[in-house]
Formats: C-alpha cells, sequence, structure tokens
C-alpha cells in the first residue's frame, strides 16, 4: 500500500470507532429502562417461587415455615424452625425491596398465620411490581 492509502484506512477506523462508540452509549442510555424491568421481572418471579416454596414446605411436612423479608439487607429468607430452606439476595441486581411486614408465616395446613395479607414491592431505577400474599397463602401479581 501507498503511505496515502495508510493514512486513509487509519482516518475511516478512526471514524468506524467513533460511530461505534456514539452508538453504544445510545444504546446503553436508552437500555436502562429495558434492563430494569428485566431485573423487577426476575426478582418478582423469584420472589413469588419463595413464598411459593416455604408454603410448600409447611404442606409437606407438616412443619411451620416462614418467609421473613430483611429490609436492610434487602434479602429474603425461607426458613422452618432452625433451618434456613432457601435466600434470594436482590441486593446484587440492584433491586429493592419493601414490605408491608417483616414476614410470613405458614401453618402446617399451608394458610398464612398470623396479620393480614403481605405486600412486597420489588422496584429498580422506574420499574416496580408488586406482590401481594393472602392470609390464605395465595400469591398474586399486581
Amino acid at each position: 500500500m501507498s503511505p496515502t492509502r495508510r493514512g486513509s484506512t487509519t482516518i475511516e477506523q478512526l471514524v468506524t470507532m467513533t460511530i461505534l462508540a456514539i452508538t453504544a452509549t445510545i444504546a446503553l442510555v436508552g437500555g436502562g429502562p429495558v434492563l430494569d424491568a428485566a431485573a423487577v421481572e426476575a426478582a418478582t418471579q423469584e420472589a413469588a417461587a419463595l413464598f411459593a416454596l416455604a408454603r410448600d414446605h409447611a404442606l409437606a411436612t407438616g412443619t411451620p415455615t416462614a418467609v421473613r423479608i430483611d429490609g436492610p439487607a434487602q434479602h429474603l429468607i425461607v426458613h422452618a424452625a432452625r433451618d434456613t430452606i432457601a435466600i434470594a439476595r436482590f441486593a446484587e441486581s440492584h433491586v429493592r425491596i419493601e414490605a408491608s411486614r417483616d414476614s410470613m408465616a405458614y401453618g402446617p395446613s399451608g394458610l398464612g398465620t398470623g396479620a393480614a395479607n403481605l405486600r412486597l414491592t420489588l422496584t429498580r431505577g422506574h420499574r416496580a411490581d408488586t406482590i401481594t400474599v393472602s392470609r390464605l397463602g395465595r400469591v398474586s401479581h399486581l
């Protein structure tokens, strides 16, 4: 190649790299809400599965089982007596959890024990989802 051709190739590469950088920046800025929605949806599914696990465990073993909501640590912990059955850690995916109560307990019949319905809200960015757990132990999404 001639010296002139090498110079134009370098300029073409710089222009291509600049266009790629601009495109990547636009994609990241515009993709934020999509990432928030995906993280909240995944966290909502995981939380609903943990409530179902606790209820199923209580029914299967006849052992009272509870889901404890640790707001400061952003964890949901399923436990029966002194045994920890499962833990979901939401801080790692930057999803915040807030609940109307600090726990939901299931008796051996699978019914919720104690106070009224529990409401768990999961948020990240501008995206939020809410799970309601009834005293009957049923989980629903809003």
